[in-house]
């Protein structure tokens, strides 16, 4: 691994403790349309834009509702999680380790397949904007993770070439994108999120600290 100068971070699993609100929200909005969805099949969505798991919900149980309209029922519900859950968290550790690296003068960069609007409502509740260079949404991309757009594009964003970046994620889809990327690969096993498997990942931490042994 090159002189690490860049750090594209994940939001949810890795730096805040969403998956639940997010899988609620899902579960409520497939309730909603009265489909049985899998853990199996809820699986293959996580990491992945909230429109491309729609738009697989869709063609998989041969609906007709508009995914996007899905997107915004989904969406909603996560907010009224969101700002009605005071226990709502940073996952443990991720705050000092963001403070250690941007102390250390590396850019930090946030990729993640949630709307700016959801990654905004974290970053101004728990105060994280001073950290980071720049944030990109997957849901302003025509492609979600596994495909490498969104870390091509943190890359890009940071000004750092790829091969002195890491990417930090918690799902097998987020790992995917940046080993397509060509970006060297942190896997987070999130307690939240044990059904990913991390098994692409270049290395598995189970501690933010761990970090400081690479970077």
């Amino acid at each position: 691994m090159k002189k690490v100068t860049c750090v594209l971070f994940d939001m949810d699993g890795v730096i805040i403790d969403s998956e639940l609100l997010h899988k609620k929200a899902y579960y409520e909005t497939f309730d909603a349309l009265g489909v049985e969805v899998s853990e199996e099949l809820y699986k293959t969505f996580t990491g992945s834009s909230t429109i491309n798991a729609f738009q697989r919900l869709v063609a998989h149980f041969n609906l007709e509702e508009d995914p996007e309209e899905l997107v915004l029922q989904k969406r909603k519900r996560y907010v009224d999680f969101f700002e009605n859950d005071p226990k709502l968290h940073l996952v443990n550790g991720v705050e000092a380790i963001i403070k250690y690296f941007y102390h250390k003068g590396l850019t930090l960069v946030l990729a993640s397949s949630s709307a700016m609007e959801n990654i905004d409502r974290v970053f101004n509740r728990f105060d994280l904007h001073q950290y980071f260079t720049a944030k990109i949404s997957g849901a302003d991309l025509k492609a979600s993770k596994p495909h490498p757009e969104i870390f091509e594009k943190a890359a890009m964003l940071g000004r750092t070439p790829k091969e002195n970046c890491i990417v930090i994620e918690d799902s097998d889809n987020g790992i995917q994108a940046a080993k397509t990327a060509g970006i060297f690969v942190f896997g987070y096993r999130n307690p939240m999120a044990a059904d990913q498997t991390l098994e692409n990942a270049d290395v598995v931490i189970t501690d933010f600290s761990e970090l400081k042994k690479y970077v």
